[in-house]
């Protein structure tokens, strides 16, 4: 009887003695034949089975055939080759444990030594408070093996290691797990002694002892024969078994540069002795991981007795390849795997605990014979970051799995591919190790972002751009992204619309601005470029930077007003963060009916252009709300830059002083061309107040009407010391007079 399983459906349960699927996925067919006696269930990602024995169906990896392992209580379907989607497997149970074996052979334990190895890095001291958190942490991950400490090195690690184990030592679960308690002891009896009375408290308790076999170390620091580094070996062995632990490992410490034929003696003689575990520690992380593979397979075949107990690896990282060489190991034949949340330790550190563990998660199944761990990677994130807090040992930001940027993209044309399918970047997902991210593409606004990410975000925050509005948020976001090095994030985003499109017409804006501030008189440079498109510089000093600012561009605009409010918030965290400046001002001296006030507002990271863009914003609303009030068309749309003078006023403040401001007439040629025409007796005179300022007799060389009526002049002579260059630009006044003065 055939049975065709959908995978739609959450789960198919079948009578069959035999059932044949085929599957149409994307990276090919996919075929999977078991032959089972009994009911066959399909589960999908988190599914699980009460029957047995029961078939957990896993795709991964590249596209292919699917194989079946047959276990004690299940047959798991393998992908020798899957999609490369990361899906989340149903993994089988995990075995009861055993001392000195495992009864599924794909069962590979993990071994945490975060509490030992882990501490034993530089500044990474623990409180015992700290170190029952952790343990409490690791139970929840659920690591086979916890070493808690060295017992023997001060009193409060004892006191430490004996808390964890009396309390998660003894906190077993409904299914029977609870993590054995392992302390560390060099072999001999004094060390052995403290270790027992610390994890002697726990269901399962473990002792692990040890002795340097390469040759270097035991001419140079045990100044010992192998003769006697053997009989120091058994013995500590033997007197282990004497206090009543059953569990005991034992390591032949360097063992990546020791004698294989030494190995295998001393490996065989503490087996005999009684020792459940052997463990080959790379203690320098010399070896590659060919190299250590194969040492992993030659003590399994030449070690006498090594049938009969778990073999096991502890990889350090100096050459960056401590989880290479423990996969390696796993796959010739370790069963243990020691390692260390965030890899921290010794020097460069262990083996990743997160990284052995997302690895054989991930391709154990289809590219390591099956190999898997009883491991609840969703907790690794959290793991992570307790680990990192309590050691005050900040995660890179690039490391696998866990680090900041292990799950982020900035690249543009990564960020589309995210957009579009996440698995055209990521392998997993990220929240399978507890990463939950606000985005769920994994988006990171930097410089090198594009079009696509940032109105993804945007629409994403409620707001839909297109055209030439996107074009201007997105230049300006570049503009942020390059001067900030922590990323763009949603409030900067709110803080660039609020800059760039929710404000009003612009009359003017800042061009440059320069401040020289501290024990001497502060002093600011502002260069503005007005309605008609002429630069204007003006230079004042103040009480502070942001006064000198402020006054020089009253000094340039003309627009007698009060500063009401200032006020200035960072709009995230950090050094480089965006400054987002608030002004409330009003018109000095109005003639509105309505005292009015304007309120301007600007992002940017310099805190003095944050404060003086915020200032001109306020400014072009009061502008553009007075030209409104006295009727003129908005924003005198539509008034040429080369149009004669005529109805104009010096920034605008003038404006009350030499009556309403009129828009010219224009003439219009058939053509439907225009030509200047002097107005009548509503022409205008230019006033020679810029003269005023003049140290020395100068003259008017150029003047020209800007588009919003402004009129600029250029002079020529009468320089100050402080303006060395031969012309600069100057507001001038226009007040109602006879043509011939204009």
């Amino acid at each position: 009887m055939a049975a065709v399983v959908s995978s739609s459906m959450p789960a198919v349960a079948v009578a069959a003695s035999r059932v044949s699927e085929t599957r149409s996925a994307k990276g090919g067919v996919q075929t999977v034949k078991a032959i089972l006696n009994g009911p066959i269930r399909f589960g999908r990602k988190g599914g699980s089975s009460n029957a047995s024995p029961s078939v957990a169906f896993a795709s991964r990896g590249r596209s292919g055939s699917l194989g079946v392992t047959r276990r004690a209580n299940s047959v798991v379907v393998r992908a020798a080759e899957g999609n490369g989607n990361g899906a989340a497997p149903t993994k089988p149970k995990r075995p009861e444990y055993i001392p000195n074996r495992i009864d599924d052979p794909n069962y590979v334990r993990i071994f945490d030594t975060t509490l030992r190895d882990g501490e034993q890095s530089p500044g990474a001291t623990l409180t015992s408070k700290e170190k029952l958190d952790i343990a409490k942490q690791l139970k929840k991950l659920g690591v086979d093996i916890i070493e808690a400490g060295f017992p023997a090195a001060s009193p409060d690690d004892h006191a430490a290691v004996s808390e964890i184990a009396k309390t998660v030592g003894n906190d077993v679960d409904e299914d029977g797990y609870v993590p054995v308690i392992c302390g560390l002891s060099r072999a001999n009896k004094k060390d052995i002694d403290a270790s027992w009375s610390a994890v002697k408290h726990a269901k399962r308790p473990r002792i692990h002892t040890f002795i340097a076999t390469s040759k270097i170390h035991m001419e140079y620091k045990l100044k010992k024969t192998e003769d006697q580094v053997v009989a120091l070996a058994v013995e500590a062995v033997k007197y282990c078994r004497s206090l009543g632990c059953t569990d005991i490992e034992f390591s032949p410490e360097d063992a990546g540069r020791s004698e294989p034929e030494f190995l295998y003696r001393i490996l065989g003689e503490v087996i005999k002795a009684g020792a459940t575990t052997i463990n080959i520690p790379d203690t320098v992380g010399i070896t590659i991981p060919d190299e250590f593979g194969d040492l992993i397979a030659k003590i399994k075949a030449n070690t006498p007795g090594a049938d009969d107990v778990v073999i096991s690896t502890h990889c350090q990282n100096d050459l960056g390849l401590s989880t290479g060489n423990s996969l390696a190991g796993a796959v010739n034949g370790a069963r243990q795997i020691e390692c260390t949340i965030n890899g921290i330790g010794e020097r460069a550190g262990n083996a990743s605990l997160e990284e052995v563990a997302v690895a054989l998660d991930l391709r154990g199944q289809d590219h390591m014979n099956g190999l898997f761990t009883g491991l609840s990677i969703e907790h690794i994130s959290l793991t992570s970051r307790m680990v990192a807090e309590y050691t005050g040992m900040a995660v890179q930001p690039h490391k696998a799995i866990v680090g900041q940027n292990a799950f982020a993209h900035e690249s543009g044309i990564h960020q589309d591919g995210m957009l579009k399918n996440k698995t055209t970047y990521e392998i997993i997902e990220p929240e399978r190790v507890g990463i939950v991210r606000k985005d769920s593409a994994g988006i990171f606004l930097g410089k090198h972002s594009g079009r696509h990410a940032l109105k993804t975000r945007l629409e994403t925050l409620g707001v839909s751009l297109e055209g030439d509005e996107l074009m201007e948020v997105f230049n300006r976001f570049k503009l942020v992204a390059e001067a900030k090095g922590g990323g763009v994030q949603d409030e900067d985003l709110f803080a660039i619309l609020s800059d760039e499109l929710y404000q009003p017409a612009e009359l003017w804006h800042l061009e440059e601005l320069q401040v020289v501030s501290g024990r001497t008189m502060p002093t600011a440079t502002v260069k503005l470029v007005g309605p008609d498109g002429m630069p204007k510089v003006f230079c004042s000093v103040g009480t502070g930077p942001v006064d000198a600012a402020y006054k020089a561009v009253d000094m340039a605009m003309q627009i007698p007003v009060e500063l009401l409010h200032f006020e200035m918030n960072s709009v995230t965290e950090g050094i480089d963060a965006l400054a987002i400046t608030k002004v409330i001002i009003r018109q000095a001296n109005s003639e509105l009916e309505v005292e009015r006030k304007f309120q301007g507002s600007a992002a940017d990271t310099d805190v003095i252009a944050s404060s003086v863009k915020a200032y001109i914003h306020a400014l072009n609303k009061l502008i553009d709300y007075v030209s409104k009030r006295r009727g003129m068309p908005s924003a005198f749309d539509g008034l040429g830059a080369e149009d004669t003078i005529s109805t104009a006023s010096q920034e605008f403040g003038a404006a009350h002083q030499t009556g309403e401001l009129r828009r010219p007439r224009r003439h219009h040629n058939a053509d439907g061309s225009h030509r200047r025409r002097e107005l009548g007796t509503a022409a205008v005179r230019a006033t020679i107040e810029w003269a005023r300022t003049c140290d020395e007799p100068c003259r008017l060389t150029h003047a020209r009407l800007g588009r919003w009526g402004i009129v600029t002049a250029t002079e020529k002579g009468g320089l100050r010391e402080s303006m060395p260059a031969a012309r600069r630009t100057l507001s001038i006044v226009i007040v109602e007079g006879d043509r011939e003065q204009t």
